[in-house]
């Protein structure tokens, strides 16, 4: 059964890994994080190539 979660800090360490894992076992991510220009940017778009539209 696919779930829709919402995970606050995915920018790195284990919010960034939790996101990914569940994305990946076919999971709906709601990815939060501070920012997504400047430092962020690669982490955001990287999370958004695996999303699922």
């Amino acid at each position: 059964m696919s779930k829709t979660i919402f995970i606050t800090g995915t920018s790195t360490g284990f919010g960034k890994l939790t996101a990914i894992t569940l994305a990946n076992a076919g999971h709906t991510i709601i990815a939060g994080m501070r920012g997504t220009n400047g430092k962020n940017e690669a982490v955001a778009k990287e999370l958004a190539s695996i999303a699922k539209c």
